[in-house]
C-alpha cells in the first residue's frame, strides 16, 4: 500500500489529519487563534505523525513549525472566507468526497481494506471528515478567487526559465503518449430479459415479506454496498444515476421501488431515510452479463485491427477513428492523463488513480510503435471491455528544454506566479488580522512575518 502524502496549504492535503487522528490521541491545547479560527497542538502533533510514519524525520521542530505556519495560512484563508460569505453546498461536499475516497481506497486496494484499517465503516469515515472538506473548499474558493486571472505570457515563461540557477533545471522523467482502440461488447436481448428476470424474482420475495437487507448481502452485485445490506448512505441530488435518483427521491420511508434500468445494470431501491434533499437508500444491483461469444467476437476483432496496424496497412490513428467505442477516437485515440489534462503520462505510472494496474501491466515492457493484443478492463460503471494500446512516443530522462519541454515548463511558471500572488496576498492579510500565536512557537523560522508586534 502505498503511503499518503500530505500537503501545503497550497495545494491542500486530503485525509492527513484525519488519517493520524484516527491513529493516535494526543492532548490539546490552543496553540493559535487566527481571526474566529484557533489550532490546537493537537493538529499539529497529528501531522507530525503523519508525516513520521512516511520516513526519517531530520528535524522535528523545524518540521512542527512548517505544518504550523501551513496551518496558520489555512485559518487565515478560512477566516476571510467567512468574511467574503463563501458558502459550499451539500452537494459540493459530498462530490468531493466522493472523488477522494476513490482515490483513498484505490490505495488501500479495496473499500474492505480502508475499513478495517481504521475499524470504521465508509460511512463512520465520511462523516467525520465531512467538516474538514467543507473548510477545504471554502479556503479553495478564496484561492481561485486569487488565482482566476493570473496568466503568464511565452516572455515572462522564457525569462522565468532562463533566471533559473543551472542547479536548479529540473529534470524530466521519461514520458510516454499511450493510444487505445476500444471495443464494448454487446449484450444480447436475451441476456438483458433473463437479468431483468432475475431481479424480479428478488423483487417479489421481498414483496412477499422476505428481508431486503438479507438479500442484498447475498445477490447484489453492488460490492461496494453489498456487504452493508445494500445501504448507499446519504447522498445529494445530482450523485447518483438519474433513473436511479428520479426513482429513489419518490419513495417514502420503508418503500421499495420497481425495477430500474441504469448504466449499472437493473436496481431495486428501498428509501431508509430522507432528510431535506438528502437521502439514504438501499438497493440490489444485478448486472446482465456479456456472453462469451461476444468477448470472443471482441478479441478477434481487435486482433484483426492490431494486425492491419503492425503490418502498416492502417495507421492508428485511422484505425482508431474507424473501430474504436471511445470518444478520444476523434483526437488519434489518445489518452488524456486525468491528472495533467494533457496525453503524456509518466512511463513508470503506478498511480491507481491514473491508469488501470491491467493497462499500467501491459506497457510496462512495450516501446514507441507497439500494439498490444487484446487487454481486458473495466469502467467506472464495472461495464467490461476490451482495447488494445499503443505506444505512440516514449521520451529519455533529460534535463527541461524550452524546446521539448515548454507546456511543463509554462505550467511551472505558471503555479509559481500563482504562489506568488498568494504569498502577496498572505503578507497583506497578516497584517490586518487579528491572530495569537503561542510563546512556544516564537521561535520557528517562519517564511512569513508573523511576528506579534504587528497586533
Amino acid at each position: 500500500m502505498k503511503k499518503v502524502i500530505c500537503a501545503s496549504i497550497l495545494t491542500i492535503g486530503m485525509l492527513c489529519t484525519w488519517q493520524a487522528k484516527a491513529q493516535e490521541q494526543v492532548i490539546d491545547e490552543v496553540v493559535a487563534v487566527v481571526g474566529s479560527n484557533y489550532i490546537l497542538a493537537s493538529d499539529i502533533e497529528t501531522q507530525y505523525i503523519q508525516y513520521r510514519a512516511q520516513g526519517t524525520v531530520a528535524n522535528a521542530e523545524a518540521l512542527r513549525c512548517q505544518i504550523f505556519e501551513d496551518m496558520l495560512f489555512q485559518k487565515l484563508m478560512l477566516n476571510q472566507a467567512e468574511l467574503d460569505s463563501i458558502e459550499v453546498t451539500d452537494d459540493q461536499v459530498n462530490q468531493t468526497m466522493d472523488a477522494r475516497f476513490r482515490y483513498f481506497i484505490a490505495q488501500f486496494g479495496s473499500q474492505e481494506k480502508m475499513e478495517k484499517h481504521y475499524k470504521k465503516s465508509l460511512l463512520e469515515i465520511r462523516e467525520e471528515f465531512r467538516p474538514i472538506i467543507k473548510d477545504q473548499l471554502m479556503v479553495e474558493e478564496v484561492q481561485q478567487g486569487l488565482i482566476k486571472d493570473v496568466k503568464v505570457t511565452p516572455a515572462e515563461v522564457r525569462k522565468m526559465f532562463s533566471a533559473l540557477p543551472k542547479d536548479s533545471v529540473p529534470v524530466i522523467a521519461s514520458e510516454i503518449e499511450i493510444g487505445q482502440i476500444v471495443k464494448m461488447p454487446e449484450i444480447s436481448k436475451e441476456e438483458l430479459d433473463a437479468t431483468r428476470d432475475r431481479i424480479k424474482q428478488l423483487r417479489d420475495r421481498i414483496m412477499a415479506g422476505e428481508d431486503f437487507g438479507a438479500l442484498a448481502v447475498l445477490y447484489s452485485e453492488d460490492p461496494g454496498s453489498s456487504r452493508r445490506r445494500g445501504e448507499v448512505g446519504f447522498v445529494g441530488r445530482g450523485q447518483l444515476y438519474p433513473e436511479y435518483e428520479a426513482a429513489a427521491f419518490q419513495l417514502k420511508k420503508g418503500e421499495v421501488s420497481e425495477i430500474i434500468k441504469t448504466q449499472a445494470g437493473y436496481h431495486i431501491i428501498q428509501m431508509l431515510e430522507r432528510r431535506g434533499e438528502q437521502i439514504n437508500t438501499r438497493h440490489i444491483l444485478i448486472r446482465p452479463k456479456i456472453s462469451t461469444t461476444e468477448l470472443n467476437n471482441a478479441s478477434n476483432l481487435l486482433d484483426s485491427i492490431a494486425n492491419l496496424i503492425r503490418t502498416n496497412q492502417m495507421t492508428f490513428e485511422d484505425a482508431a477513428l474507424k473501430f474504436s467505442d471511445d470518444p478520444n477516437k476523434i483526437s488519434g485515440g489518445l489518452m488524456v492523463n486525468p491528472a495533467t489534462g494533457n496525453t503524456r503520462f509518466p512511463a513508470d505510472v503506478s498511480d491507481p488513480g491514473i491508469l488501470s494496474s491491467n493497462i499500467s501491466r501491459v506497457i510496462r515492457n512495450m516501446n514507441p510503435g507497439d500494439v498490444s493484443g487484446p487487454v481486458d478492463d473495466e469502467n467506472d460503471e464495472g461495464k467490461q471491455f476490451l482495447q488494445i494500446v499503443y505506444i505512440k512516443s516514449k521520451t529519455e530522462p533529460h534535463m527541461a528544454n524550452l524546446r521539448e519541454d515548454y507546456t511543463a515548463i509554462q505550467e511551472w511558471a505558471l503555479n509559481k506566479k500563482k504562489a506568488d500572488v498568494i504569498d502577496d496576498w498572505l503578507s497583506d492579510k497578516i497584517q490586518k488580522t487579528y491572530f495569537n500565536i503561542n510563546d512556544a512557537y516564537k521561535n520557528c523560522n517562519f517564511k512569513h512575518n508573523w511576528s506579534l508586534e504587528n497586533q
